[in-house]
């Protein structure tokens, strides 16, 4: 197995609630974010959504599709969500916010291992391209979000 660690930044001029609330409705994503191809609720969770589970289908630039469940285990509201993901990948995402002026700062690290057997063999090599995709994706999000909060 390969250990990823990746961190994204992403800034917009909007409110914090506008922003968060794209975030937290991960159901949605495939409305904007080019990329996600499925998001399917597995398990609801309690009211502020900890315990919730989804299966979500990643499709990247390169020529393969990852599927992984993810389960919500903390929320501070407008601050911070943090999911622990398994399947084929394995590790944890958490989405920070923060907000000055008007403007709304979304910071999301990455952490994850590989469960594909191809993705760990290849990994030595391709470890740069992996976190080149990676990077894609998160632009394409950061681009979907744009054109979803001018609208």
């Amino acid at each position: 197995m390969s250990v990823y660690s990746f961190v994204t930044n992403w800034s917009f001029d909007a409110m914090l609630e506008r922003v968060w609330a794209e975030i937290e409705d991960a159901d949605a994503w495939p409305d904007w974010w080019k990329g996600v191809l499925n998001v399917e609720l597995l398990k609801d969770g309690d009211a502020d959504g900890i315990g919730s589970i989804r299966r979500t289908t990643w499709k990247s630039a390169l020529p393969y599709e990852l599927t992984f469940d993810s389960e919500v285990v903390r929320i501070e509201k407008h601050e911070l969500i943090e999911v622990r993901a398994f399947g084929q990948l394995e590790g944890r995402g958490l989405w920070s916010f923060s907000t000055d002026n008007g403007r709304t700062d979304v910071r999301y690290d990455w952490t994850v291992v590989t469960n594909k057997g191809w993705m760990n063999l290849l990994a030595p090599i391709a470890k740069p391209i992996f976190r080149w995709n990676h990077d894609v994706i998160m632009r394409w999000g950061e681009q979907g979000m744009r054109k979803r909060l001018s609208s």
